[in-house]
């Protein structure tokens, strides 16, 4: 039996009424209720069974008193994480907690920039980046995906103070080579510049892609901030880690959490989630991958199909396809706002446009679903598009 058929990924879970953000909260986000979300980065499948039962386990015990992240059952759990899912040796010492990846972005922000300083980020730019760091009052500064020209200029500027690195990057699903976090590091540490390495992604990268964590190539300073919610869906448990390259950076960021945050006690529900994630949800996670790559390939033929000179591939990591519809005349023959209508109005479905990550043209479809779902909003969007452009692919499906 192979690894995706010992899951069930095909059943579809009925999250309506749940408080869930995709589903009950679609309409905060898109002014209709009732449609079919393919939006906010959390998947539509239950926990790996491991999780599931080591959750039942620690609920069974009645006690939920105040409780400390640092201990080996956890702490080794990470390290035997990266040495065998990454190829990487970490270091534990250097280890911190909080509540959330952004959580931790937000502190580092506070500890190595200013107000008014910038912070350089890649484009297209994940939204919760851009609110965290105007948030604080930082200037955030992107460079194209890619663009390592662009890229020296804006960590050359004096007032530059960090860049977020988000490995493997959110909207695009693009996995770093080697050379690029070389050349990245390299840069960062010419200009003195912090880096803050998101890695919340790296579980989820396909075959034929290699992510290579930020302890690898960091210099300075330096953070690496992560969490098993992403990979393994069970993100409403919060809970994220990070390793900080700087051993007086380390301790302060430890000492703001516990004193002036008031976070020394992390949820034990997502300490005991996280542990049996890492020490059994391999399994789990190699069958959700290739299922994923099973939908991705399912939109990537279907897009072919209806319109063969988008050229679109899947991502090299994750279940959020980014997809380019300028050369179908988005941004010209029809807008972005004008996509969304036929899409809400017409399809009943919910799609982020690119818009919302710095890139109109684009849409962001979220393929975690089951196999039914995901090809709903395939036709959906074929569809709509082929309304706009006039093409007659999107007529392919009924």
């Amino acid at each position: 039996m192979g690894a995706e058929e010992r899951f069930d990924f095909d059943t579809p879970v009925d999250r309506t009424g749940t408080w869930c953000i995709q589903w009950d909260g679609v309409a905060d986000r898109f002014g209709v209720d009732g449609l079919l979300p393919f939006t906010i980065s959390d998947m539509d499948f239950p926990s790996p069974p491991a999780v599931l039962d080591a959750l039942h386990q620690r609920i069974d015990h009645g006690v939920f008193g105040y409780t400390d992240w640092r201990q080996e059952d956890f702490l080794s759990a990470i390290r035997d994480w990266f040495a065998e899912r990454h190829g990487t040796a970490v270091d534990t010492g250097r280890a911190v907690y909080a509540p959330s990846v952004l959580n931790q972005l937000s502190q580092l922000l506070r500890m190595w920039s200013g107000p008014g300083e910038g912070v350089v980020v890649h484009t297209p730019v994940y939204d919760g980046f851009t609110k965290a760091i105007s948030g604080l009052g930082r200037e955030l500064r992107g460079v194209p995906v890619g663009d390592e020209r662009a890229l020296e200029a804006q960590l050359a500027r004096p007032d530059s103070r960090v860049l977020v690195l988000c490995s493997p990057h959110n909207p695009t699903g693009r996995v770093w080579t080697a050379a690029e976090l070389s050349r990245t590091a390299a840069l960062a540490a010419a200009h003195d510049v912090a880096v803050i390495s998101d890695e919340i992604h790296a579980d989820l990268v396909h075959p034929g892609a290699v992510h290579l964590p930020w302890t690898r190539f960091g210099r300075g300073r330096w953070a690496l901030v992560t969490s098993a919610t992403k990979a393994f869906n069970f993100p409403s448990l919060s809970g994220s880690y990070g390793i900080i390259g700087d051993a007086a950076d380390h301790a302060a960021f430890l000492r703001r959490m516990g004193t002036g945050e008031g976070l020394a006690s992390p949820a034990v529900l997502s300490l005991t989630a996280h542990i049996a994630a890492y020490r059994e949800g391999g399994p789990w996670l190699d069958a959700l991958l290739a299922y994923v790559s099973g939908n991705l390939r399912m939109l990537a033929d279907r897009l072919h199909t209806a319109f063969p000179d988008l050229g679109w591939q899947p991502p090299a990591a994750g279940y959020l396809a980014w997809i380019d519809l300028r050369p179908l005349g988005a941004g010209e023959r029809f807008s972005d706002e004008e996509l969304q209508r036929e899409l809400i109005g017409k399809e009943r479905v919910a799609v982020m446009p690119g818009g919302v990550y710095g890139a109109p043209g684009f849409v962001r479809l979220n393929v975690g679903c089951p196999r039914s779902k995901a090809e709903a909003g395939a036709d959906a969007l074929v569809r709509a598009v082929g309304r706009l452009s006039g093409r007659a692919g999107g007529a392919a499906r009924s």
